[in-house]
């Protein structure tokens, strides 16, 4: 009698074993998901481009080394609560329509801006 109990627990521990194997074994998991990166935003200048006119001077001592250092004041106060993405789509505007009323090089005077300010030119900003 005891073979038999033996016998009858074995087969059906190895069919559990067998049921288990076969549920688990036809789990597939989902497809991973598939990171599509966004375009980058828009920049936007959410300050009237006019006033930044100001920031004239700032540049033009920066550019010419002009003895003493250039007043923050006006320009960096104008952008100072803006994030640098903000910040660059302003001086640029203001840069490009020549508000500033001086020619200059874009992508440089819009760094020595931003840097002067206490902000970065964004990765992959360009100004157009």
């Amino acid at each position: 009698m005891a073979s038999r109990t033996l016998a009858t627990t074995a087969l059906l521990l190895s069919l559990n074993l067998l049921f288990f194997t076969m549920v688990s074994s036809t789990y597939c998991p989902p497809p991973p998901h598939k990171h599509h990166p966004q375009p980058p935003a828009k920049a936007t200048c959410p300050k009237d481009t006019l006033k930044l006119g100001v920031c004239a001077n700032v540049l033009k001592s920066l550019l010419h080394l002009v003895v003493g250092t250039p007043p923050k004041t006006p320009c960096c106060s104008l952008v100072s609560g803006l994030v640098d993405l903000e910040a660059a789509a302003c001086l640029c505007t203001a840069i490009k329509a020549n508000v500033l009323g001086i020619n200059l090089n874009v992508p440089v005077s819009l760094s020595l801006l931003l840097n002067y300010c206490g902000k970065k030119v964004p990765s992959g900003f360009q100004c157009v």
